[in-house]
């Protein structure tokens, strides 16, 4: 008996993904559904699966462990984020100046019986300059932040290890006499990286799937089968889906943004910036001197701390010049923006010409053969400023909201 599409039987006992049939432990999340992949793609599966922010050392974060860890939630952010997300744990870091008002001196909001934090509990301090220890120092009873498991001390962060003390230094070295200060443990990833292990897993499931119908792939369908029996389970093998996400097209892997078809080799490949507009005077890559690959991990939609957005449904391979040119932005497939019926065009004497469709926040423009136009910035005029004795020269026509006819700009 053969599963739906002539895939192999999953094992499905708790939850167990490996083959019907299969020997040993069951196991939800089994690598060797792509265990048929050579092991430098295996390992670009796994850099995907890690929480890997720039600079991380300097926020006290975690770099290249698996997004189902614990996080870290800047004070300032508390209010947007949904606590029940991060199943795995969480800490909220409070800088010097938010928490104290004067040395030794806390700010009120944080003596109250019904504080939003607590430092200690579910909050560290993170000294990051000798101008905060000058201003802000630790409190006297205070201890820098240490790891324990089963009442000892401990260096790694790993099972029932616990977190003790209140701050933590990654302060710099400026002068001689003002020293490098590192003390206590990373404490946890970047909050937006956050996937619990589910999410995490079938995330590496996609992405080894579009590895599979890149162009010149060395691999077979055939090959992929219990790869595609664990997608088809948690309905992820609709190729419809992909073409709509512009994560396919005709089949075969693309670039959502800029929907080119990708080559394998692009995923091993040094990024250059050859045949790009607008990059022609960057400086030359030198094999080498970057470990940067043409085609890396693309979310379509911006990591944020408001949601969780590192999900199957919205990643991809895609081309690292593409990700820097999308920055913060929504990825809109031509799809999704012929559905929103924003068509854009030019006016002419003859009338109006249209070449494409806009999304609604009008960020993106698409036409109908892949060319893409992105808003750099927003608009810097306001409403006041549209109303301004200045602006009403300029625009004689504006309305009394400020608002000006597209033909009169």
């Amino acid at each position: 008996m053969t599963a739906p599409l002539g895939l192999p039987l999953l094992c499905g006992i708790d939850g167990c993904r490996r083959l019907k049939g299969h020997r040993g432990d069951h196991d939800n999340y089994p690598t060797e559904a792509w265990g048929f992949l050579v092991d430098k793609d295996k390992d670009k599966l796994t850099k995907a699966g890690f929480a890997t922010p720039r600079g991380g050392a300097k926020g006290a974060y975690q770099n290249h462990v698996a997004r189902n860890n614990k996080v870290i939630i800047p004070f300032e952010r508390l209010a947007e984020v949904r606590l029940d997300n991060y199943s795995d744990g969480y800490v909220v870091r409070l800088l010097p100046d938010q928490f104290f008002e004067g040395p030794q001196k806390v700010r009120p909001e944080f003596l109250k019986k019904d504080a939003p934090v607590t430092v200690g509990k579910d909050c560290f301090i993170l000294y990051r300059t000798h101008d905060d220890l000058r201003r802000f120092p630790p409190m006297a009873e205070w201890e820098v932040r240490y790891l324990v498991r089963e009442g000892q001390k401990v260096d790694d962060r790993g099972d029932g290890a616990e977190d003790r003390g209140h701050y933590v230094m990654r302060v710099a070295a400026i002068t001689k006499t003002r020293t490098k200060r590192h003390d206590g443990p990373p404490q946890g990833i970047f909050a937006p990286e956050y996937a619990d292990r589910e999410i995490n897993y079938l995330c590496k499931c996609v992405l080894a799937w579009l590895t599979v119908q890149t162009r010149n792939s060395p691999y077979t369908t055939l090959q992929a089968g219990h790869l595609r029996a664990v997608l088809d389970a948690t309905k992820l093998l609709d190729a419809a889906s992909y073409e709509r996400r512009n994560s396919l097209r005709h089949g075969l892997t693309c670039c959502p943004l800029c929907m080119r078809t990708l080559d394998y080799s692009q995923l091993h490949s040094t990024i250059t910036f050859e045949d790009e507009a607008g990059t022609g005077n960057a400086g030359a890559q030198i094999i080498g001197a970057t470990r940067s690959t043409a085609v890396n991990l693309f979310h379509l939609i911006p990591l944020g701390y408001s949601s969780l957005e590192h999900s199957p449904k919205q990643i991809a391979w895609g081309h690292a010049i593409c990700n820097s040119r999308l920055g913060q932005r929504r990825c809109y497939s031509l799809q999704e923006l012929k559905e929103m019926d924003l068509k854009v065009g030019v006016i002419r004497e003859q009338g109006v010409e249209t070449f494409g469709w806009i999304s609604e926040d009008f960020e993106m423009i698409r036409s109908p053969y892949g060319a893409v136009w992105i808003q750099l910035n927003g608009d810097t005029l306001t409403d006041e400023d549209l109303k301004s004795p200045i602006s009403s020269e300029v625009y004689p026509d504006a309305d009394e909201r400020g608002q000006v006819a597209a033909e009169d700009i």
